[in-house]
């Protein structure tokens, strides 16, 4: 069997299947285009049709979420959550809560992590859900209202050993709080398990809040480290400001480089003197204000709402923002200027174009499905310490990421150099590191 064409009528069916879906199609087409390696040294995954099953979801659901705002108006949002891969352990990916959101956004993220849990080595499978409500601009009642109305419908499919969401973008402590709140009440037990990303004094895990940020500078960190760098003394560039953008600022900073640049949706901020991470926390997290307040309160950094934070140089880059926020213009600059690595803290934040450029120019690439996986890794940790009725002090599961990343790291490295020929192709490493995993579970489950 030609596995080539294989994987291009695979991609074809994908896209029948699922139209309209463009992040999804970018998704399965990024991971297909690695896998023919592998394919062929292992053709019974072919007669079985593992990756015709990898890529249509177990389940997905689609839900109305009405509630009433503070005014005494209806208001009604659409829910879902996608059951993608259970073939290593209980669904496990966030909620996202932005207008954005729709069922190809939520079927991109799931099918990307199936792959990151896998590379995690842990027992749990992939998922992702969500909802187009924005909380932006909306008081703690209306919040609670929503989450409230949106876990009365998803708990009926929610399990410590079924589907274990966590928070995304627009899901932080607070929603977490509330839609626990509301599942406990409803089911009448105490499911620790059931939701990741809790506040520590109720079940959460320490480091749980930096674990996405810091485990993309572990990556990054591990993959500067074989060409004998790392962040002393560098620029380094961190697209976003918001969970993972900030804690991926602390660590940096911790390991002794200066993030100058950060942003959001209006534009980006730079300050010379490197960013000052409480005043950042200030603006974003207790006023929940936009970047450009930091300029406001601080006379040597200035803000720009036009251009993007790719234009700052540096030596360093971390996009922890968005899906396709970084494309092949930023890419050729970010080269231009002497950028030595990129490591991907948000899910798919490079366009295939960016990334074509990165592995063109020689630059370290870390795909978000390695370079982010601390976020899950650590849900995991904290899905164990429920289970055990622990709680692990912050140096102890700081020091459990770091293990996870790094391991992450060999794994990708070690299957590039084994399928791919280059040790530096992180993105065939991670690919098929993690497709491999998934593939002999599935396998040894029968066709189900």
């Amino acid at each position: 069997m030609n596995v080539s064409a294989h994987m291009e009528a695979v991609y074809a069916e994908v896209r029948r299947r699922n139209p309209g879906e463009a992040e999804f199609h970018q998704a399965a087409a990024e991971v297909l285009d690695s896998l023919a390696p592998a394919l062929e040294r292992h053709p019974d995954y072919l007669a079985a049709g593992i990756v015709e099953r990898l890529c249509e979801p177990e389940r997905q659901l689609i839900f109305r979420v009405p509630w009433v705002d503070d005014q005494g108006a209806v208001r009604v949002n659409r829910g879902f959550r996608v059951e993608f891969n259970s073939a290593l352990g209980p669904y496990k990916g966030g909620l996202r809560f932005h207008p954005s959101v729709n069922l190809g956004i939520v079927k991109f993220l799931g099918f990307e992590q199936i792959f990151k849990n896998a590379l995690t080595g842990m027992a749990i499978g992939g998922g992702k859900g969500g909802s187009d409500f924005d909380p932006k601009g909306r008081s703690d009642a209306e919040v609670m209202r929503f989450c409230q109305s949106f876990m009365t419908e998803l708990y009926r499919h929610l399990g410590e050993h079924t589907d274990v969401p966590a928070g995304d973008i627009g899901v932080g402590a607070r929603e977490i709080g509330y839609l626990f709140g509301q599942y406990k009440r409803i089911t009448n037990r105490y499911e620790s398990g059931v939701l990741t990303g809790k506040a520590i004094g109720w079940g959460g895990s320490q480091v749980r809040t930096e674990a996405t940020g810091y485990g993309a500078v572990f990556f990054a960190e591990e993959m500067l480290a074989t060409r004998g760098e790392g962040f002393d003394g560098r620029r380094v560039v961190v697209s976003g400001s918001g969970n993972v953008a900030v804690y991926a600022v602390e660590k940096v900073h911790a390991l002794g480089g200066r993030v100058v640049a950060c942003s959001d949706s209006s534009g980006y901020l730079v300050d010379e003197d490197g960013i000052d991470l409480d005043l950042l926390k200030d603006v974003k997290e207790v006023r929940r204000e936009r970047i450009s307040a930091y300029a406001d309160a601080k006379p040597t950094a200035r803000f720009s709402a036009r251009g993007t934070v790719y234009d700052v140089l540096c030596d360093i880059a971390l996009p922890c923002a968005t899906q396709n926020e970084l494309g092949r213009e930023d890419a050729v600059a970010l080269v231009k200027h002497g950028v030595r690595a990129v490591a991907e803290g948000a899910n798919m934040p490079c366009t295939p174009e960016a990334v074509r450029v990165f592995q063109e120019a020689g630059i370290l690439f870390g795909p978000g499905k390695a370079a982010n996986a601390g976020g899950v890794a650590t849900s995991a940790l904290e899905m164990q310490q429920n289970a055990s009725r622990e709680s692990w002090s912050f140096e102890q599961t700081e020091a459990r990421l770091a293990e996870v990343m790094r391991d992450v790291h060999s794994q990708c490295r070690n299957t590039a150099e084994e399928y791919g020929g280059k040790a530096d192709d992180y993105v065939t490493g991670a690919n098929v590191s993690g497709f491999l995993r998934v593939a002999r579970a599935m396998a040894a489950q029968g066709v189900i």
